[in-house]
């Protein structure tokens, strides 16, 4: 489950002097399914979000105004990204920690997510995250 999997994805951007359109499509531009959505915003200065796994949900994390960092973890490396482009986006495979910080004002995380929402796939407890992913290797 190596840190290598995640990866920003350029989603198609199709400019106008109206303003600028972007798109997602399931299984097309992202490598999964979409069957739900939420976002994350008015997140107070200084705050962090995240700060879990997941066994087997997939996501990609948009930063559709303003921007955040990302930080994510394979329990042996991390990496940090800085998200400010909307279409742009970060994808998340399965059982990668994630944590989430130094929002802009305004910002907004837009979060597509390969299934609905299910607290048993949640991994909330970093030491139990370590344990998982070492023992798979």
């Amino acid at each position: 489950m190596s840190i290598e999997r995640c990866k920003i994805i350029n989603l198609p951007k199709i400019s106008d002097p109206r303003g600028n359109l972007t798109f997602i499509e399931s299984n097309k531009h992202i490598p999964f399914e979409i069957k739900r959505v939420y976002y994350l915003y008015d997140v107070p200065g200084g705050e962090t979000r995240g700060g879990h796994a997941h066994k087997n949900l997939q996501q990609l994390l948009i930063a559709v105004s303003g921007s955040f960092d990302v930080v994510v973890d394979d329990g042996y490396e991390k990496r940090r990204y800085h998200l400010n482009r909307s279409y742009y986006g970060l994808y998340i495979p399965t059982m990668i920690w994630r944590e989430m910080d130094n929002f802009s004002s305004g910002s907004v995380c837009l979060v597509l997510a390969s299934d609905f929402y299910n607290e048993d796939d949640y991994i909330r407890d970093y030491d139990e995250f370590l344990k998982e992913v070492r023992k798979e290797k």
